[in-house]
């Protein structure tokens, strides 16, 4: 039984997320050396550098007609194609 309690003081996430001090990640300490020199500049929430072509309304609209029209040609073969 000792063993099961060491295993769950080991492995309990409630203690290791009530730690006073939590050190950052790697990654982080990175970061924050590398800005420290050379900060980056400031870039929009979301920002698209390149905003890609629009398609006209008609060219959307005729595109889903012809599949519309495909599927109904398709479903008219196979119906007349089969045996009753």
């Amino acid at each position: 039984m000792p063993e099961q309690d060491d295993w769950d003081h080991e492995f309990d996430h409630r203690w290791a997320n009530s730690a006073e001090h939590k050190e950052p990640s790697a990654r982080a300490r990175m970061l924050a050396a590398r800005w420290k020199e050379n900060p980056p500049n400031p870039t929009p929430f979301r920002a698209d550098p390149d905003p890609a072509p629009r398609r006209s309304s008609w060219v959307s609209t005729a595109v889903v007609l012809g599949c519309v029209a495909v599927v109904i040609v398709l479903l008219g073969y196979a119906q007349m194609r089969s045996p009753y």
